[in-house]
């Protein structure tokens, strides 16, 4: 079975729709010693039969248009945070404090890439706020790696112990979590009504996927921004909702914006602005840790109660089972967690995949299953509940993908999938949508905003069945 074969059957879709799609393999694109090419073109390619699968639904077509997956724009799209400027401007990746550190009996990796991270993390190993790398280092030789990784994640901060893939089958997180469950978690909530679109008007161009939805957007760092910044590219409304005390990096805002709005609102203060944006969604899709939003009425079976006709999408580092659920995590903890550094790296010294690729990846394979949501209830209702993690999608790329020929067209580099745009927050360059199908759009409709800067109100009318 191919990676795309098995993406798409996690997701539910039928195995005749696989004939519509065509894909460009490249040399020398996404290498590593793990087939990370094979995984993002198969999310990549998922997503896109997602998308061309409810455009049809939606159009009254008996053929789904065909899908073209590139591997040169997929390689491109899983680089966009690093390929993105700002007038000129690379973007600042990894803070001096989120990086690997050697220890009393390993090695360490570390995030601290937001401020109230750093903190967390120097409390913890109760250094001050000032601390250089130097001192750190220090003080991580003399721990060991499980303590650390038990300390600073007592504090609230980010750590993880470095393991092999063995150490990793072997901790009851795997067994719990990443054995036990599916790629992707898919299940319906209650017996809502069909979901109905307005029928297509002959004279109206095509209508995009996902046009007149809404999607109330609680997603932070990559993985859930990248699902909902697909969203947006096909045509639905996109509202990004956070914290007012806690802003978004600019650089990863400026990525993950585009095609969205961005408000900021207290969720405990602010119930009635929530409820109001809740009472007219489509999809609601979270980023935090299992049960973290679950006090502001957002568990998926208060909301579909609320609600009906929900889809309701999460995803999360380390799944919403087992002892790391309310482990707070990011794809480089994931990747030394799960023993994908060690498989990358080289001369006893930790390495990393070529790309955020579980982050990116995941991304694409929830906003896939958003839009096979969306395309099951026109069928047959119910609100849906779809749920993914970093650390399922590590197990597929360790364990469940084949690694294919690794030739084809000559890769010329990412400039062929970068354009460029000005908007208020500057020049940007950019990588271009690797979304593609017949008739789909060829970049978003719009830039990305400031941080914060839209109501916390949605744009456009409800879509009227």
């Amino acid at each position: 079975m191919t990676a795309l074969t098995y993406a798409w059957s996690s997701l539910g879709g039928d195995p005749a729709r696989l004939s519509r799609l065509t894909s460009v393999p490249r040399e020398g694109v996404l290498t590593a010693r793990l087939p990370v090419r094979e995984l993002a073109r198969a999310c990549v390619g998922a997503c896109a039969l997602a998308a061309a699968e409810l455009a049809a639904r939606r159009a009254g077509l008996a053929e789904v248009p065909a899908v073209r997956v590139d591997d040169g724009a997929v390689a491109a799209a899983f680089h966009s945070e690093r390929l993105l400027r700002v007038d000129g401007r690379a973007p600042v990746s990894f803070a001096p404090l989120s990086r690997f550190w050697r220890t009393a009996d390993g090695w360490v990796r570390t995030h601290a890439n937001y401020p109230h991270h750093r903190t967390r993390l120097l409390g913890a190993l109760g250094m001050p706020e000032d601390a250089s790398a130097e001192r750190v280092a220090a003080r991580l030789a003399g721990m060991p790696a499980v303590e650390v990784e038990e300390t600073v994640d007592g504090a609230g901060g980010l750590a993880v112990a470095l393991r092999t893939p063995e150490r990793w089958r072997a901790h009851e997180q795997a067994a719990a979590e990443v054995a036990a469950r599916p790629l992707v978690e898919r299940g319906r909530l209650d017996t809502a009504p069909a979901r109905k679109f307005p029928p297509p008007d002959p004279a109206a161009p095509a209508v995009l996927p996902a046009a007149g939805l809404r999607v109330l957007d609680l997603t932070r760092v990559l993985a859930g921004p990248v699902a909902t910044r697909t969203l947006a590219l096909l045509g639905a409304d996109v509202l990004r909702v956070d914290a007012p005390w806690l802003p978004e990096l600019p650089d990863q805002h400026a990525d993950t914006g585009f095609g969205k709005r961005s408000a900021t609102l207290d969720l405990g203060t602010g119930r009635d602005v929530l409820e109001d944006l809740l009472s007219t969604a489509d999809v609601v899709v979270t980023g935090y840790r299992p049960g973290a939003l679950d006090r502001f009425g957002l568990s998926p079976e208060e909301l579909s109660a609320r609600h009906p006709g929900l889809v309701v999408a999460q995803v999360s580092a380390w799944g919403a089972h087992g002892p790391w659920r309310g482990r707070r995590g990011f794809d480089s903890l994931v990747q030394a967690a799960t023993g994908i550094a060690v498989t990358e790296g080289t001369a006893g010294e930790p390495g990393a995949l070529p790309a955020q690729a579980l982050d990116h990846g995941t991304g694409y394979l929830l906003a896939a299953a958003v839009l096979r949501a969306l395309t099951e209830q026109s069928y047959d209702g119910g609100s849906r509940l779809v749920r993914l993690a970093l650390a399922r999608t590590a197990h597929w790329l360790t364990s469940g993908i084949r690694p294919e020929p690794a030739d084809g067209e000559p890769y010329p580099g990412p400039d062929a999938w970068l354009a460029e745009t000005g908007c208020t927050l500057g020049r940007l360059r950019y990588a271009r949508p690797a979304v593609s199908f017949t008739g789909g759009p060829a970049d978003w409709a719009r830039p990305p905003v400031p941080w914060g800067s839209s109501p916390a109100r949605w744009a456009a009318p409800a879509l009227q069945g």
